[in-house]
């Protein structure tokens, strides 16, 4: 699951990894609503998957 939800953050947030980098500028990102919503439905959706 952990790999789904970083694929799902590159691809719809442009969040190159989950890691924090104790670095502001690397561990804050400025996203669109729409870019978010569809970035939880992905993720909602693996969830479902993986049951």
């Amino acid at each position: 699951m952990k790999e789904q939800l970083e694929q799902i953050a590159k691809q719809y947030l442009n969040v190159p990894t989950l890691e924090r980098r104790k670095t502001d500028s690397l561990d804050f990102h400025e996203v669109s609503v729409w870019s978010l919503k569809a970035a939880l439905e992905a993720a909602y959706q693996a969830g479902l998957e993986n049951k």
